[in-house]
């Protein structure tokens, strides 16, 4: 609807229209004289708000009350999606235990945050030309400490630096359930 322009009263061009009343009543289908009519009648305008609908819907209403409910409902929209970005995790052979926990701390976070994650195993020199399933286990033991539930979203594959793989949040209900679980056998402990 964004693009296309809204039609009100004169501008209607179907012959019938199916018509909800200014009270949100049903009025059925009707002629566009008659829908015109009875938005007079109101005082109010005829909007067109489905143009595509099989007769076409109009809705008896203030054209400046329905332009409000529409900026309402699409910044709504625009606040509950957030862009999403790909962040980037790069990896190498000879990375140490503890930036490989540092590294993947940053990626939960980034996971936490709802961003999506690129792991890249960055290899150079003589690593490019070792066994891949040995490489792909490399990349595959990173994504294992990483602590935060995560899918992959892009399976291991390799690209012209290396590896590489992307992950992304898993959203799951076994937080809830296991906060069921912990209290239920907390209850029966004081049961019994």
């Amino acid at each position: 609807m964004k693009n296309e322009r809204i039609r009100i009263n004169e501008e209607i061009r179907a012959k019938e229209l199916r018509v909800v009343g200014a009270e949100g009543a049903n009025l059925g289908v009707i002629t566009l004289e008659e829908a015109l009519k009875a938005a007079q009648d109101a005082g109010l305008d005829l909007i067109e708000i489905s143009p595509k609908a099989k007769p076409p819907v109009a809705k008896v209403m203030d054209y400046g009350k329905f332009q409000y409910e529409q900026k309402k409902k699409d910044s709504a929209m625009r606040a509950k999606s957030k862009p999403t970005e790909t962040k980037s995790v790069q990896v190498k052979m000879g990375t140490g235990e503890h930036d490989k926990m540092l590294k993947a701390k940053r990626a939960a976070e980034w996971l936490s945050e709802g961003h999506r994650v690129k792991v890249e195993l960055f290899l150079k020199g003589r690593y490019k030309y070792m066994d891949q399933a040995l490489l792909k286990g490399k990349l595959e033991e990173f994504l294992k400490v990483t602590p935060h539930a995560f899918k992959i979203a892009d399976p291991v594959r390799k690209v012209p630096k290396g590896f590489a793989t992307v992950i992304e949040r898993e959203v799951t209900k076994k937080k809830h359930e296991d906060k069921q679980v912990i209290h239920k056998e907390t209850k029966d402990d004081q049961e019994g």
